[in-house]
């Protein structure tokens, strides 16, 4: 089955495969660089290539993401994950920095409590650093922000 456009519902092309043992660049601040690509498979590499502490993070919102949003889609779009749902858009994305990981939610400002970060008219965002991880919060968050109307891109 072709995966569909999360904006259109068209017909997109397949998710190009990372081949196994095929060295992904790090861009600055460690965040890898991943081909564009629909599906499991390119957020899968993303992860596999974040170093440090910070894949064990991606590796939980990865899995907190599938478990609180049934039926949630991904992509790597500007080497970041993003998480959708069909028909409603793009709910969150995260990516990797230096000292941190940034997860953003697009309609932020709708979420209670709202996020700590942004000043954009409808994204917040928060800076997850090592040891500061507050997966309750955070599954409050992706409930929230699963059900709202998303980013359309």
């Amino acid at each position: 089955m072709k995966s569909q456009n999360i904006k259109t519902g068209a017909s997109a092309a397949k998710p190009k495969r990372i081949r196994k043992g095929e060295k992904v660049v790090l861009l600055s601040g460690g965040n890898p660089q991943i081909t564009k690509a629909d599906g499991d498979a390119p957020v899968e590499a993303y992860i596999a290539a974040i170093p440090g502490w910070k894949r064990d993070i991606g590796k939980r919102l990865d899995g907190l993401i599938v478990r609180n949003a049934p039926g949630v889609r991904k992509a790597v779009k500007w080497n970041s994950p993003f998480y959708g749902i069909e028909g409603q858009g793009w709910f969150v994305s995260f990516h990797v920095f230096t000292r941190y990981v940034k997860v953003t939610f697009f309609r932020g400002t709708s979420l209670r409590p709202v996020p700590p970060g942004g000043t954009s008219k409808e994204a917040r965002w928060i800076d997850i650093h090592e040891d500061d991880f507050d997966e309750a919060q955070m599954t409050i968050w992706v409930k929230q922000a699963a059900v709202l109307p998303g980013w359309l891109s």
